[in-house]
């Protein structure tokens, strides 16, 4: 068994030079990571919830798992989810919250979360604090997510799910109330483009209160900011079937 937890390395958003490559970022608590299995491949192997924990590095809480081969592991806690239920994973796995099955295995209506994308490489879609996908289609061994955006995505039959959602739904209520709690999360504060002077953005400078002075927004390197700044035909566009409602 590998260890569960190691302290975060902090870069505030520096990279190998020592540049700032991501802004607003620094500042943040010294925290431990929580190594989440994200790949639930433990397959016929029974595990018992011990503990379930807060996790400051994500915004749903995580439960402690240990398994019946002695073999300790943290997962993401699905809503409902108590200390001392018994999950599993694997095909033949019963259709109850927490359990990890493939997804052709799950009847059409099923919410699930940490869905992945590619059979194998572990949770991608669905892991933050009240999230939940929808089963909606089959066409057989392909299967049509629902996802919270309203997003229609097609995956393999074969990619793991877990079943329900997942839990601390009232996270989006929360309220920081203070500039220092941002502090302690990693992220500093964010100057507006008008309020800096040209040479730190596109938008900087002018007499008094002024504009942005300029047809299209820019970010602060001088690329268009509003309308279609996203890359085109991306390798995965064949597979979303809706896009995300407006």
């Amino acid at each position: 068994m590998s260890k569960l937890r190691f302290i975060k390395k902090k870069n505030s958003g520096r990279d190998v030079s020592g540049k700032v490559s991501v802004r607003h970022q620094g500042g943040e608590q010294k925290r431990f990571m929580r190594v989440i299995d994200f790949k639930r491949n433990k397959f016929g192997v029974e595990g018992k919830v011990a503990v379930i924990e807060y996790d400051p590095n994500r915004t749903t809480e995580i439960a402690l798992i240990h398994y019946t081969d002695g073999d300790k592991m943290y997962i993401l806690s699905p809503l409902g989810l108590k200390v001392g239920a018994v999950i599993k994973s694997g095909p033949d796995a019963e259709i109850k919250t927490g359990n990890a099955l493939p997804l052709r295995a799950l009847p059409l209506g099923t919410v699930v979360h940490n869905v992945e994308l590619m059979p194998g490489r572990g949770g991608q879609m669905a892991r933050s604090a009240g999230t939940g996908i929808i089963v909606q289609a089959k066409d057989g061994n392909n299967i049509d997510l629902k996802l919270p955006s309203g997003e229609i995505r097609r995956v393999d039959g074969s990619c793991l799910a877990t079943v329900g959602t997942l839990g601390n739904i009232d996270w989006k209520n929360e309220v920081l109330g203070k500039a220092g709690r941002s502090i302690h999360m990693g992220i500093r504060p964010t100057v507006r483009g008008t309020a800096q002077n040209p040479r730190s953005h596109p938008h900087g400078g002018g007499e008094g209160r002024s504009g942005i002075g300029r047809k299209r927004p820019m970010t602060y390197a001088g690329r268009v900011a509003v309308g279609k700044t996203r890359r085109k035909n991306k390798y995965s566009d064949k597979y979303i079937l809706q896009r995300r409602k407006k």
